[in-house]
């Protein structure tokens, strides 16, 4: 059912659990073999349910862990709050508590970083944003500085080491996927990456002399921060697509 983008894994379960799911007109059991070629119908309850699914876009301000707490900082779900909820949100959804269920980010951001965090309620989001299939694409902007040089990090850095961030470094025993990095200005550059390694911006530039001063996301997919405030939060509307 997940293969198939129906719901996720635990979606899934909870689903049969419920005797909502049928498999060639039969009502599934937990554990139960299907064939690829099985007939899979899924109650209407059950879409329902998915429907009243959130997805929340929090522009993450640093000092904030991405998923649980950890050596005694918040977790950025700790922000989905009526009261930071942005005034620019142009859907009509309204908060409830119960939106806070099962919440989780899908994606990380790490604790010194700022920008786009996507947390949500639905496992085909989190699927598509953080399986192990995804592709998706995350842009950054990120503030660097070379060795002693502070404000003209681009007119020192050489291009053999720009061209080395695009394709060629390895982090963990393993080659990066191709990346588009380009200067934005003498000081700040642009990464577009389609994976998600532990503090993978950070590592790559350490690996070419470079310092990260500041590294804020600015997209997923076709899903921009815009101009959401720091530290405040949106849901994603109905006519948006990652």
């Amino acid at each position: 059912m997940a293969e198939l983008g129906l719901c996720s894994r635990r979606e899934a379960d909870d689903w049969i659990a419920k005797g909502w799911v049928r498999v060639n007109g039969e009502v599934a059991v937990m554990g139960l073999q299907v064939a690829r070629d099985a007939r899979i119908e899924v109650d209407p309850q059950a879409r329902g349910q998915q429907s009243r699914q959130v997805t929340i876009l929090l522009n993450k301000p640093i000092g904030y862990v991405s998923g649980q707490a950890e050596d005694g900082h918040q977790p950025a779900v700790v922000l989905v709050q009526e009261r930071n909820h942005w005034k620019g949100d142009a859907g009509n959804l309204r908060f409830a508590p119960q939106q806070l269920r099962g919440l989780a980010p899908a994606g990380r951001l790490d604790i010194d970083s700022t920008g786009l965090l996507v947390l949500t309620q639905d496992g085909r989001i989190a699927r598509q944003l953080i399986g192990e299939d995804s592709g998706m694409e995350k842009e950054y902007l990120v503030r660097v500085s070379y060795g002693s040089v502070l404000t003209d990090a681009q007119s020192a850095f050489p291009t053999a080491q720009l061209a080395r961030l695009r394709h060629g470094l390895s982090l963990d025993g393993q080659a990066l996927k191709p990346a588009q990095v380009e200067w934005q200005n003498p000081e700040q550059l642009r990464f577009v990456l389609t994976e998600g390694k532990k503090r993978q911006i950070r590592r790559m530039c350490e690996l070419v002399g470079l310092k990260v001063v500041g590294l804020k996301r600015v997209r997923i997919g076709r899903v921009v921060l815009g101009q959401l405030p720091v530290g405040q939060w949106r849901y994603l509307a109905a006519n948006e697509r990652f």
